[in-house]
C-alpha cells in the first residue's frame, strides 16, 4: 500500500519502519513544519492516512484527508470532543474512519477483561473502584485515551458508577469513579484497574514495554480498512 503519515513523531516514525518491513510504501511524512507538503500530494496515489499527531491538529488532518476520499486510521487523543464533526465528514463524503485509544491488541483484549471484571463487580458490595495510568512525560492529555475508555468500560457495568474524575478535580462524589495520571519517563503506558476494600484488593494491570506493538496494531488495521466504509473502531477489526 501507498501509506501517508499524517504527525510524524515518535509513534509516526516507528509505523513508518514496521510498515516499510512489510512492503508498504510511505507517501509522505508530515509534521507541525512540513504541512505544507500536502497540497503538493496527489489523493490518488495514497491507499490509507494514518494520523498519530496532536489534539490540536488532529481534526484538520483527518478532514483533510476524508474530503479526498482517503481511508483515516487515528490513534490521536484529547480531541474526541469533536468526534462526531469527524463521523458526519465520513458520511457525507463515505468514507471509512477508524478510531482506537489504543491499536495494540493486548490493550483491546485488557479491555474485554475489564469489562468482564467490571460486571462481577456490580454484584458484589463493599468495593471502590480506581483506575491509575502512568505515562511519559511528553504526553499531553491526561488522562490518556486508554484511560478514558477503561474508564468508560467500567462506568457502562458498574451500576453505582456515572462519570469519572481525575483526582483532585471535581467533580468528585460516590458515583464517580477516580483516575490517576502519572508522567513519569520512559514509561510507553501502564494502565491498572483497582477494587479496593477493607477485606482485600482485586488488581488488573497492562504495561506496554515499547511503542511497537502500537504501531504495528495501526499498520494491521491500515491494511485491513481497505475496500470499507463508515465509522469503525477496534471491535469491527477484532470481531469479538
Amino acid at each position: 500500500m501507498n501509506i501517508l503519515i499524517l504527525g510524524y513523531g515518535k509513534m509516526g516514525k516507528i509505523i513508518s519502519e514496521i510498515a516499510e518491513t512489510r512492503g508498504h510504501r510511505i507517501s509522505g511524512k508530515i509534521n507541525i513544519d512540513n504541512r505544507d507538503e500536502l497540497n503538493s500530494l496527489d489523493p490518488s496515489k495514497i491507499d490509507v492516512a494514518i494520523e498519530f499527531s496532536q489534539p490540536e491538529a488532529a481534526v484538520e488532518n483527518i478532514s483533510w484527508a476524508m474530503t479526498r476520499g482517503i481511508p483515516v486510521v487515528s490513534g490521536t487523543t484529547g480531541w474526541l470532543d469533536r468526534k462526531s464533526e469527524i463521523e458526519i465528514l465520513t458520511t457525507k463524503h463515505n468514507g471509512a474512519f477508524f478510531y482506537a485509544s489504543n491499536y495494540s491488541i493486548g490493550v483491546n483484549i485488557f479491555f474485554k477483561v475489564n469489562e468482564f471484571l467490571a460486571k462481577l463487580m456490580n454484584e458484589t458490595s463493599g468495593y471502590q473502584a480506581s483506575l491509575e495510568e502512568i505515562h511519559h512525560t511528553e504526553k499531553k492529555d491526561a488522562p490518556s485515551g486508554t484511560a478514558i475508555t477503561l474508564a468508560e468500560g467500567i462506568i457502562r457495568n458498574v451500576n453505582n458508577l456515572n462519570s469519572w474524575h481525575l483526582n483532585g478535580q471535581s467533580p468528585e462524589s460516590e458515583h464517580s469513579l477516580p483516575i490517576t495520571a502519572k508522567r513519569i519517563d520512559p514509561a510507553p503506558g501502564t494502565h491498572i484497574i483497582r477494587y479496593s476494600s477493607e477485606i482485600d484488593q482485586i488488581e488488573i494491570s497492562h504495561t506496554a514495554h515499547s511503542r511497537q506493538g502500537f504501531a504495528l496494531g495501526a499498520i494491521l488495521v491500515a491494511e485491513w480498512i481497505l475496500g470499507k466504509k463508515g465509522v469503525l473502531s477496534m471491535d469491527d477489526f477484532l470481531s469479538f
